[in-house]
Protein backbone atom coordinates (compact mmCIF):
# COMPACT_ATOMS: atom_id res chain seq x y z
CA UNK A 1 0.00 0.00 0.00
CA UNK A 2 2.39 2.74 1.19
CA UNK A 3 5.74 1.27 2.19
CA UNK A 4 8.02 -1.34 0.66
CA UNK A 5 7.44 -4.65 2.37
CA UNK A 6 10.42 -6.34 3.92
CA UNK A 7 11.84 -9.80 3.28
CA UNK A 8 12.79 -10.60 6.87
CA UNK A 9 11.48 -13.74 8.49
CA UNK A 10 7.96 -13.18 9.83
CA UNK A 11 8.81 -14.75 13.18
CA UNK A 12 11.04 -11.81 14.15
CA UNK A 13 8.02 -9.96 15.60
CA UNK A 14 4.68 -11.22 16.83
CA UNK A 15 1.61 -9.09 16.46
CA UNK A 16 -0.86 -8.82 19.34
CA UNK A 17 -3.15 -11.78 19.90
CA UNK A 18 -6.22 -11.24 17.68
CA UNK A 19 -9.39 -13.18 16.93
CA UNK A 20 -8.66 -15.77 14.25
CA UNK A 21 -10.95 -14.05 11.76
CA UNK A 22 -8.73 -10.98 11.59
CA UNK A 23 -5.29 -12.60 11.48
CA UNK A 24 -3.53 -13.03 8.17
CA UNK A 25 -2.66 -16.57 7.06
CA UNK A 26 0.97 -16.00 8.06
CA UNK A 27 -0.08 -15.43 11.67
CA UNK A 28 -0.44 -11.67 11.44
CA UNK A 29 3.25 -11.06 12.15
CA UNK A 30 5.06 -7.93 11.08
CA UNK A 31 8.46 -7.97 9.33
CA UNK A 32 11.05 -6.14 11.40
CA UNK A 33 12.39 -4.06 8.50
CA UNK A 34 8.93 -2.49 8.16
CA UNK A 35 8.46 -1.89 11.86
CA UNK A 36 11.92 -0.57 12.65
CA UNK A 37 13.15 2.64 11.03
CA UNK A 38 16.46 2.69 9.19
CA UNK A 39 19.18 3.58 11.68
CA UNK A 40 22.73 4.78 11.19
CA UNK A 41 25.52 3.17 13.28
CA UNK A 42 25.79 6.36 15.38
CA UNK A 43 22.25 7.59 16.01
CA UNK A 44 18.64 6.49 16.01
CA UNK A 45 16.60 9.53 14.96
CA UNK A 46 13.04 9.88 16.19
CA UNK A 47 10.20 11.19 14.12
CA UNK A 48 8.12 13.77 15.98
CA UNK A 49 4.66 13.94 14.47
CA UNK A 50 2.83 17.27 14.76
CA UNK A 51 -0.65 15.80 14.53
CA UNK A 52 -2.69 18.96 14.68
CA UNK A 53 -0.69 20.81 12.04
CA UNK A 54 -1.05 17.87 9.67
CA UNK A 55 2.24 18.58 7.91
CA UNK A 56 4.27 16.27 5.70
CA UNK A 57 5.96 14.58 8.68
CA UNK A 58 2.55 13.53 10.00
CA UNK A 59 1.50 12.00 6.69
CA UNK A 60 4.86 10.26 6.32
CA UNK A 61 4.54 8.73 9.78
CA UNK A 62 0.96 7.73 9.15
CA UNK A 63 1.96 6.04 5.87
CA UNK A 64 4.62 3.95 7.62
CA UNK A 65 2.25 2.87 10.37
CA UNK A 66 -0.50 2.14 7.87
CA UNK A 67 1.79 -0.01 5.71
CA UNK A 68 2.84 -2.06 8.72
CA UNK A 69 -0.78 -2.46 9.78
CA UNK A 70 -1.76 -3.79 6.35
CA UNK A 71 0.93 -6.45 6.67
CA UNK A 72 -0.45 -7.54 10.04
CA UNK A 73 -4.14 -8.03 9.40
CA UNK A 74 -6.47 -9.42 6.79
CA UNK A 75 -8.77 -6.52 5.87
CA UNK A 76 -11.33 -8.81 4.23
CA UNK A 77 -11.74 -10.77 7.46
CA UNK A 78 -11.60 -7.63 9.58
CA UNK A 79 -14.56 -6.18 7.70
CA UNK A 80 -16.71 -9.10 8.89
CA UNK A 81 -16.20 -8.24 12.54
CA UNK A 82 -18.29 -5.89 14.64
CA UNK A 83 -17.00 -2.32 14.04
CA UNK A 84 -16.07 -1.79 17.69
CA UNK A 85 -14.20 -5.09 17.88
CA UNK A 86 -12.38 -4.30 14.62
CA UNK A 87 -11.48 -0.83 15.90
CA UNK A 88 -9.98 -2.28 19.11
CA UNK A 89 -7.91 -4.79 17.12
CA UNK A 90 -6.53 -2.03 14.93
CA UNK A 91 -5.71 0.10 17.96
CA UNK A 92 -3.79 -2.75 19.62
CA UNK A 93 -1.63 -3.36 16.55
CA UNK A 94 -1.03 0.35 15.87
CA UNK A 95 0.09 0.90 19.47
CA UNK A 96 2.67 -1.88 19.08
CA UNK A 97 3.84 -0.51 15.73
CA UNK A 98 4.34 2.96 17.21
CA UNK A 99 6.31 1.52 20.13
CA UNK A 100 8.61 -0.61 17.96
CA UNK A 101 9.20 2.08 15.34
CA UNK A 102 10.16 4.36 18.25
CA UNK A 103 8.04 7.34 17.25
CA UNK A 104 8.05 10.07 19.90
CA UNK A 105 4.57 11.43 20.49
CA UNK A 106 2.30 12.36 23.34
CA UNK A 107 -0.71 10.29 24.36
CA UNK A 108 -3.07 12.78 22.70
CA UNK A 109 -1.05 12.71 19.48
CA UNK A 110 -1.07 8.93 19.50
CA UNK A 111 -4.84 8.88 20.02
CA UNK A 112 -5.25 11.26 17.10
CA UNK A 113 -3.20 9.00 14.84
CA UNK A 114 -5.14 5.95 16.02
CA UNK A 115 -8.45 7.62 15.18
CA UNK A 116 -7.18 8.64 11.75
CA UNK A 117 -6.04 5.14 10.86
CA UNK A 118 -9.24 3.52 12.17
CA UNK A 119 -11.23 5.96 10.06
CA UNK A 120 -9.14 5.09 7.00
CA UNK A 121 -9.67 1.36 7.42
CA UNK A 122 -13.26 1.24 8.66
CA UNK A 123 -14.87 4.53 7.64
CA UNK A 124 -14.48 7.48 5.31
CA UNK A 125 -10.98 8.51 6.32
CA UNK A 126 -10.40 12.24 6.93
CA UNK A 127 -14.11 12.92 6.31
CA UNK A 128 -15.17 11.21 9.55
CA UNK A 129 -14.56 14.19 11.91
CA UNK A 130 -16.50 16.48 9.55
CA UNK A 131 -19.40 14.06 9.20
CA UNK A 132 -19.63 13.86 13.00
CA UNK A 133 -20.13 17.62 13.38
CA UNK A 134 -23.84 18.35 13.13
CA UNK A 135 -23.38 22.10 12.60
CA UNK A 136 -21.67 21.47 9.23
CA UNK A 137 -24.22 21.50 6.41
CA UNK A 138 -21.93 21.02 3.38
CA UNK A 139 -18.53 19.40 2.83
CA UNK A 140 -16.72 20.32 -0.40
CA UNK A 141 -13.50 18.46 -1.22
CA UNK A 142 -11.54 19.98 -4.11
CA UNK A 143 -8.84 17.38 -4.63
CA UNK A 144 -6.66 15.93 -1.89
CA UNK A 145 -5.30 19.22 -0.56
CA UNK A 146 -8.34 21.50 -0.19
CA UNK A 147 -11.48 20.83 1.82
CA UNK A 148 -14.12 23.47 2.52
CA UNK A 149 -17.11 23.31 4.85
CA UNK A 150 -20.24 25.39 5.31
CA UNK A 151 -21.03 26.28 8.91
CA UNK A 152 -24.00 28.49 9.78
CA UNK A 153 -24.34 29.57 6.18
CA UNK A 154 -20.69 30.60 5.75
CA UNK A 155 -18.11 28.68 3.69
CA UNK A 156 -14.67 28.28 5.24
CA UNK A 157 -11.58 26.17 4.63
CA UNK A 158 -11.04 23.28 7.01
CA UNK A 159 -7.71 21.80 8.04
CA UNK A 160 -8.67 18.41 6.59
CA UNK A 161 -6.66 16.98 3.72
CA UNK A 162 -6.11 13.58 2.15
CA UNK A 163 -2.85 11.72 1.68
CA UNK A 164 -3.20 11.92 -2.10
CA UNK A 165 -5.82 11.89 -4.84
CA UNK A 166 -5.86 8.09 -4.91
CA UNK A 167 -6.93 7.93 -1.25
CA UNK A 168 -9.68 10.46 -1.99
CA UNK A 169 -10.87 8.45 -5.01
CA UNK A 170 -10.86 5.24 -2.93
CA UNK A 171 -13.12 6.88 -0.36
CA UNK A 172 -15.43 8.17 -3.11
CA UNK A 173 -15.65 4.65 -4.54
CA UNK A 174 -16.39 3.25 -1.08
CA UNK A 175 -19.27 5.70 -0.66
CA UNK A 176 -20.92 5.17 -4.04
CA UNK A 177 -20.49 1.38 -4.01
CA UNK A 178 -22.74 1.18 -0.94
CA UNK A 179 -25.70 2.21 -3.10
CA UNK A 180 -24.74 0.07 -6.09
CA UNK A 181 -23.06 2.80 -8.14
CA UNK A 182 -19.56 3.37 -9.40
CA UNK A 183 -17.19 6.19 -10.18
CA UNK A 184 -14.11 5.77 -12.38
CA UNK A 185 -12.67 7.04 -15.66
CA UNK A 186 -15.44 5.44 -17.70
CA UNK A 187 -18.16 6.81 -15.40
CA UNK A 188 -16.65 9.93 -13.81
CA UNK A 189 -19.87 11.59 -12.56
CA UNK A 190 -21.99 9.99 -9.85
CA UNK A 191 -24.79 10.91 -7.45
CA UNK A 192 -25.08 8.80 -4.33
CA UNK A 193 -25.99 9.04 -0.65
CA UNK A 194 -24.59 8.15 2.75
CA UNK A 195 -26.42 5.72 5.07
CA UNK A 196 -27.95 8.68 6.96
CA UNK A 197 -29.43 10.07 3.72
CA UNK A 198 -26.84 12.81 3.15
CA UNK A 199 -26.55 13.62 -0.55
CA UNK A 200 -23.24 12.93 -2.30
CA UNK A 201 -21.92 14.05 -5.67
CA UNK A 202 -18.59 12.89 -7.10
CA UNK A 203 -16.84 14.04 -10.25
CA UNK A 204 -13.55 12.28 -10.93
CA UNK A 205 -10.64 12.69 -13.39
CA UNK A 206 -10.34 13.16 -16.29
CA UNK A 207 -13.28 15.58 -15.95
CA UNK A 208 -11.96 17.00 -12.68
CA UNK A 209 -8.49 18.21 -13.61
CA UNK A 210 -6.96 18.66 -10.14
CA UNK A 211 -8.21 15.43 -8.60
CA UNK A 212 -11.59 14.01 -7.54
CA UNK A 213 -14.16 16.54 -6.35
CA UNK A 214 -16.51 15.30 -3.62
CA UNK A 215 -19.52 17.31 -2.42
CA UNK A 216 -21.66 16.18 0.51
CA UNK A 217 -24.92 17.86 1.50
CA UNK A 218 -25.30 16.69 5.08
CA UNK A 219 -28.57 15.96 6.81
CA UNK A 220 -28.94 17.01 10.40
CA UNK A 221 -29.41 14.17 12.86
CA UNK A 222 -32.40 16.02 14.32
CA UNK A 223 -34.87 16.63 11.52
CA UNK A 224 -35.98 20.25 11.20
CA UNK A 225 -39.61 21.22 11.67
CA UNK A 226 -41.56 24.34 10.75
CA UNK A 227 -41.40 25.41 14.41
CA UNK A 228 -37.60 25.34 14.23
CA UNK A 229 -37.66 27.30 10.96
CA UNK A 230 -39.70 29.93 12.82
CA UNK A 231 -37.05 30.11 15.56
CA UNK A 232 -34.33 30.50 12.93
CA UNK A 233 -36.29 33.35 11.31
CA UNK A 234 -36.78 31.49 8.02
CA UNK A 235 -40.55 32.08 8.26
CA UNK A 236 -42.85 34.02 10.59
CA UNK A 237 -45.19 32.15 13.00
CA UNK A 238 -48.25 33.17 10.98
CA UNK A 239 -46.43 32.19 7.77
CA UNK A 240 -45.68 28.75 9.23
CA UNK A 241 -49.37 28.36 10.05
CA UNK A 242 -50.18 29.21 6.43
CA UNK A 243 -47.73 26.57 5.18
CA UNK A 244 -49.27 23.95 7.47
CA UNK A 245 -52.71 24.70 6.02
CA UNK A 246 -51.34 24.52 2.46
CA UNK A 247 -49.91 21.06 3.16
CA UNK A 248 -53.03 19.91 4.97
CA UNK A 249 -55.56 20.88 2.25
CA UNK A 250 -53.64 19.00 -0.49
CA UNK A 251 -52.49 21.93 -2.58
CA UNK A 252 -50.10 20.99 -5.38
CA UNK A 253 -46.84 22.62 -4.35
CA UNK A 254 -43.63 23.50 -6.18
CA UNK A 255 -40.75 24.60 -3.94
CA UNK A 256 -38.45 26.90 -5.87
CA UNK A 257 -34.98 28.09 -4.89
CA UNK A 258 -31.31 28.28 -5.70
CA UNK A 259 -28.60 25.83 -4.71
CA UNK A 260 -28.33 25.46 -0.95
CA UNK A 261 -31.44 27.52 -0.26
CA UNK A 262 -33.13 24.80 1.81
CA UNK A 263 -35.62 23.37 -0.70
CA UNK A 264 -35.32 19.77 0.45
CA UNK A 265 -35.45 20.78 4.12
CA UNK A 266 -38.63 22.73 3.49
CA UNK A 267 -40.12 19.84 1.53
CA UNK A 268 -39.42 17.52 4.46
CA UNK A 269 -41.10 19.99 6.82
CA UNK A 270 -44.25 20.22 4.68
CA UNK A 271 -44.62 16.46 4.46
CA UNK A 272 -45.09 16.36 8.24
CA UNK A 273 -48.63 17.62 7.67
CA UNK A 274 -49.68 14.81 5.35
CA UNK A 275 -52.23 12.49 6.92
CA UNK A 276 -50.82 9.22 8.23
CA UNK A 277 -53.16 7.05 6.14
CA UNK A 278 -52.13 8.48 2.75
CA UNK A 279 -50.03 6.44 0.32
CA UNK A 280 -47.02 8.54 -0.69
CA UNK A 281 -44.58 7.68 -3.47
CA UNK A 282 -41.29 9.57 -3.71
CA UNK A 283 -39.09 9.72 -6.83
CA UNK A 284 -35.48 10.90 -6.45
CA UNK A 285 -32.09 10.73 -8.14
CA UNK A 286 -30.53 9.84 -4.79
CA UNK A 287 -32.98 9.10 -2.00
CA UNK A 288 -32.69 11.81 0.65
CA UNK A 289 -36.24 12.70 1.68
CA UNK A 290 -37.01 11.72 5.27
CA UNK A 291 -40.76 11.22 5.43
CA UNK A 292 -42.24 10.13 8.75
CA UNK A 293 -45.51 8.65 7.47
CA UNK A 294 -45.92 4.86 7.69
CA UNK A 295 -47.14 4.34 4.09
CA UNK A 296 -44.24 5.59 1.96
CA UNK A 297 -42.75 3.99 -1.17
CA UNK A 298 -39.31 5.32 -2.10
CA UNK A 299 -38.09 5.08 -5.70
CA UNK A 300 -34.63 5.99 -6.99
CA UNK A 301 -33.22 6.43 -10.48
CA UNK A 302 -30.49 4.15 -11.81
CA UNK A 303 -27.59 5.07 -14.12
CA UNK A 304 -26.64 3.01 -17.16
CA UNK A 305 -24.25 0.09 -16.76
CA UNK A 306 -20.87 -0.29 -18.46
CA UNK A 307 -22.57 -1.29 -21.71
CA UNK A 308 -24.73 1.84 -21.60
CA UNK A 309 -27.87 -0.13 -20.82
CA UNK A 310 -30.31 -0.40 -17.95
CA UNK A 311 -30.74 3.30 -17.19
CA UNK A 312 -33.91 4.22 -15.31
CA UNK A 313 -34.63 7.94 -15.57
CA UNK A 314 -36.73 10.19 -13.36
CA UNK A 315 -39.35 10.25 -16.07
CA UNK A 316 -39.53 6.45 -15.99
CA UNK A 317 -40.12 6.56 -12.24
CA UNK A 318 -42.81 9.25 -12.37
CA UNK A 319 -44.66 7.44 -15.17
CA UNK A 320 -44.48 4.13 -13.33
CA UNK A 321 -45.60 5.47 -9.97
CA UNK A 322 -48.91 6.53 -11.59
CA UNK A 323 -49.65 2.77 -11.81
CA UNK A 324 -48.94 2.25 -8.10
CA UNK A 325 -52.12 3.86 -6.74
CA UNK A 326 -50.41 6.90 -5.19
CA UNK A 327 -52.36 9.49 -3.24
CA UNK A 328 -49.45 11.91 -3.30
CA UNK A 329 -46.42 11.94 -5.57
CA UNK A 330 -43.30 13.73 -4.36
CA UNK A 331 -40.42 14.37 -6.77
CA UNK A 332 -37.22 15.27 -4.94
CA UNK A 333 -35.95 17.51 -7.72
CA UNK A 334 -37.47 18.27 -11.12
CA UNK A 335 -34.73 18.82 -13.71
CA UNK A 336 -36.13 17.88 -17.09
CA UNK A 337 -38.99 16.39 -19.10
CA UNK A 338 -40.33 14.51 -16.05
CA UNK A 339 -41.99 17.80 -15.09
CA UNK A 340 -44.66 17.06 -17.72
CA UNK A 341 -45.51 13.74 -16.09
CA UNK A 342 -45.60 15.38 -12.65
CA UNK A 343 -47.97 18.07 -13.92
CA UNK A 344 -50.14 15.40 -15.51
CA UNK A 345 -50.30 13.57 -12.17
CA UNK A 346 -51.20 16.78 -10.34
CA UNK A 347 -53.96 17.44 -12.88
CA UNK A 348 -55.49 13.95 -12.79
CA UNK A 349 -56.47 13.38 -9.19
CA UNK A 350 -53.20 13.24 -7.28
CA UNK A 351 -53.80 16.42 -5.29
CA UNK A 352 -51.17 17.34 -2.74
CA UNK A 353 -48.24 16.32 -4.92
CA UNK A 354 -44.97 18.20 -4.44
CA UNK A 355 -41.64 18.79 -6.11
CA UNK A 356 -38.63 21.12 -6.03
CA UNK A 357 -37.08 23.09 -8.86
CA UNK A 358 -34.03 25.33 -9.26
CA UNK A 359 -35.12 28.92 -9.94
CA UNK A 360 -34.76 32.35 -8.38
CA UNK A 361 -38.35 33.61 -8.21
CA UNK A 362 -41.91 32.29 -8.56
CA UNK A 363 -42.23 33.87 -12.00
CA UNK A 364 -38.95 32.35 -13.13
CA UNK A 365 -40.13 29.00 -11.76
CA UNK A 366 -43.08 29.05 -14.19
CA UNK A 367 -40.75 29.88 -17.07
CA UNK A 368 -38.43 27.04 -16.10
CA UNK A 369 -41.34 24.59 -16.11
CA UNK A 370 -42.24 25.72 -19.63
CA UNK A 371 -38.63 25.32 -20.76
CA UNK A 372 -38.34 21.81 -19.30
CA UNK A 373 -41.52 20.73 -21.06
CA UNK A 374 -40.03 22.02 -24.33
CA UNK A 375 -36.81 20.07 -23.58
CA UNK A 376 -38.87 16.88 -23.56
CA UNK A 377 -39.82 17.39 -27.20
CA UNK A 378 -43.52 18.00 -26.54
CA UNK A 379 -44.84 19.91 -29.56
CA UNK A 380 -47.54 21.81 -27.71
CA UNK A 381 -48.65 25.41 -28.24
CA UNK A 382 -47.39 27.81 -25.60
CA UNK A 383 -50.89 28.61 -24.41
CA UNK A 384 -51.67 24.91 -23.96
CA UNK A 385 -48.52 24.42 -21.88
CA UNK A 386 -49.45 27.35 -19.67
CA UNK A 387 -52.99 26.07 -19.24
CA UNK A 388 -51.54 22.74 -18.08
CA UNK A 389 -49.34 24.57 -15.55
CA UNK A 390 -52.24 26.67 -14.25
CA UNK A 391 -54.44 23.59 -13.93
CA UNK A 392 -51.74 21.68 -12.04
CA UNK A 393 -49.75 23.99 -9.74
CA UNK A 394 -51.54 25.68 -6.85
CA UNK A 395 -48.72 27.14 -4.77
CA UNK A 396 -45.10 28.14 -5.38
CA UNK A 397 -42.96 28.53 -2.26
CA UNK A 398 -39.73 30.43 -2.89
CA UNK A 399 -36.71 29.71 -0.70
CA UNK A 400 -33.53 31.76 -0.82
CA UNK A 401 -30.05 31.78 0.68
CA UNK A 402 -29.20 35.41 1.38
CA UNK A 403 -25.75 36.93 1.07
CA UNK A 404 -25.11 36.64 4.83
CA UNK A 405 -25.66 32.88 4.65
CA UNK A 406 -29.13 32.92 6.24
CA UNK A 407 -32.01 31.07 4.61
CA UNK A 408 -35.44 32.61 4.25
CA UNK A 409 -38.77 31.75 2.66
CA UNK A 410 -39.20 34.85 0.51
CA UNK A 411 -42.52 34.19 -1.27
CA UNK A 412 -45.64 32.12 -0.85
CA UNK A 413 -47.37 32.58 -4.20
CA UNK A 414 -50.65 31.30 -5.62
CA UNK A 415 -51.09 30.40 -9.29
CA UNK A 416 -54.63 31.59 -9.93
CA UNK A 417 -55.33 31.51 -13.67
CA UNK A 418 -54.66 33.16 -17.02
CA UNK A 419 -55.40 36.44 -18.69
CA UNK A 420 -54.88 36.00 -22.40
CA UNK A 421 -51.59 34.09 -22.70
CA UNK A 422 -50.19 35.29 -19.37
CA UNK A 423 -50.21 33.21 -16.17
CA UNK A 424 -51.57 35.26 -13.27
CA UNK A 425 -50.12 34.82 -9.78
CA UNK A 426 -50.63 36.53 -6.46
CA UNK A 427 -48.33 36.65 -3.43
CA UNK A 428 -49.78 35.76 -0.05
CA UNK A 429 -46.53 36.40 1.81
CA UNK A 430 -43.19 38.01 0.94
CA UNK A 431 -39.96 38.75 2.80
CA UNK A 432 -38.84 42.36 3.03
CA UNK A 433 -35.13 43.05 3.74
CA UNK A 434 -34.87 46.20 5.83
CA UNK A 435 -31.14 46.56 6.43
CA UNK A 436 -28.04 45.06 8.03
CA UNK A 437 -26.96 44.85 11.67
CA UNK A 438 -23.53 45.55 13.16
CA UNK A 439 -22.47 41.92 12.61
CA UNK A 440 -23.26 41.99 8.90
CA UNK A 441 -26.46 39.98 9.26
CA UNK A 442 -29.37 41.06 7.10
CA UNK A 443 -32.49 42.17 8.93
CA UNK A 444 -36.03 41.96 7.63
CA UNK A 445 -39.53 40.62 8.22
CA UNK A 446 -42.24 38.67 6.47
CA UNK A 447 -44.97 40.85 5.02
CA UNK A 448 -48.58 39.98 4.26
CA UNK A 449 -49.84 41.27 0.92
CA UNK A 450 -53.26 41.98 2.45
CA UNK A 451 -55.21 39.34 0.54
CA UNK A 452 -58.03 38.24 2.85
CA UNK A 453 -59.65 35.66 0.57
CA UNK A 454 -57.00 33.74 -1.38
CA UNK A 455 -57.70 31.59 -4.42
CA UNK A 456 -57.32 28.45 -2.25
CA UNK A 457 -60.23 29.50 -0.01
CA UNK A 458 -62.74 26.99 -1.37
CA UNK A 459 -60.24 24.17 -1.05
CA UNK A 460 -59.62 25.20 2.58
CA UNK A 461 -63.34 25.25 3.26
CA UNK A 462 -63.69 21.76 1.74
CA UNK A 463 -61.16 20.47 4.29
CA UNK A 464 -62.75 22.52 7.11
CA UNK A 465 -59.65 24.70 7.38
CA UNK A 466 -61.20 28.00 6.24
CA UNK A 467 -61.46 29.48 9.76
CA UNK A 468 -57.86 28.56 10.49
CA UNK A 469 -56.78 30.08 7.17
CA UNK A 470 -58.63 33.31 7.96
CA UNK A 471 -56.94 33.48 11.38
CA UNK A 472 -53.49 32.92 9.84
CA UNK A 473 -54.02 35.68 7.27
CA UNK A 474 -55.36 37.99 9.99
CA UNK A 475 -52.32 37.26 12.18
CA UNK A 476 -49.97 38.15 9.31
CA UNK A 477 -51.78 41.48 8.91
CA UNK A 478 -51.59 42.29 12.63
CA UNK A 479 -47.90 41.35 12.82
CA UNK A 480 -47.11 44.27 10.48
CA UNK A 481 -48.91 46.90 12.59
Amino acid sequence: MFGKRGNAQPNEFKAPVLPVAAIKPDGGRLPRDILEPKRSPVEAPKVVMPIRERNEAYYDTKSQVFAALIDAIDLAQLSKLDPEVAREEIRDIVNDIIAIKNFAMSISEQEELLDDICNDVLGYGPLEPLLARDEISDIMVNGARKTYIEVLGKVEESGVRFRDNQQLLNICQRIVSQVGRRVDESSPICDARLPDGSRVNVIAPPLAIDGPVLTIRKFKKDKLTLDQLVRFGAISPAGAELLQIIGRVRCNIVISGGTGSGKTTLLNCLTNYIDKDERIITCEDSAELQLQQPHVVRLETRPANLEGEGEITMRDLVKNCLRMRPERIIVGEVRGPEVFDLLSAMNTGHDGSMGTIHSNSPRECLSRIESMIAMGGFALPQRTVREIIVGSVDIIIQAARLRDGSRRITHVTEVIGMEGDVIITQDLLTYDITGEDANGRLTGHHVSTGISRPHMWERARYYNEDRRLANALDSMEKAQL
